[in-house]
């Protein structure tokens, strides 16, 4: 891997329709796992009101917010409509079973 990238986890170690907060030099990044084990990253911070999406229900391919049930596009970091705004994503990959993260 390059510098770049940084290890998470194993894939397993991030429940299906649960996610994994990641900190570093850009703050909290949630790593989100789908049912399907699609991996996505987000800044773990709500448009709305900045709530922590890492404790929200993950479902499809969003997350809602624990606080106000924002929806948010995993794949976009968009609100779902009606509700507008977005939030920063975040490349992640998996590679032989582990989950890799390039924050920015």
């Amino acid at each position: 891997m390059s510098e770049d990238w940084t290890r998470v986890c194993p894939l397993d170690e991030i429940p299906r329709l649960g996610a994994r907060v990641v900190h570093g030099d850009s703050g909290a990044i949630a790593v989100f796992r789908t049912a399907t084990d699609e991996v996505f990253a987000l800044d773990d911070r709500c448009p709305h009101r900045g709530g922590p999406l890492s404790q929200g229900m993950v479902f499809d391919r969003r997350v809602a917010c624990p606080l106000h049930g924002m929806t948010i596009q995993l794949d976009t970091g968009e609100a779902v409509a009606p509700d507008a705004g977005c939030t920063r994503r975040h490349r992640v990959r998996i590679d032989r079973g582990e989950v890799w993260l390039r924050a920015g």
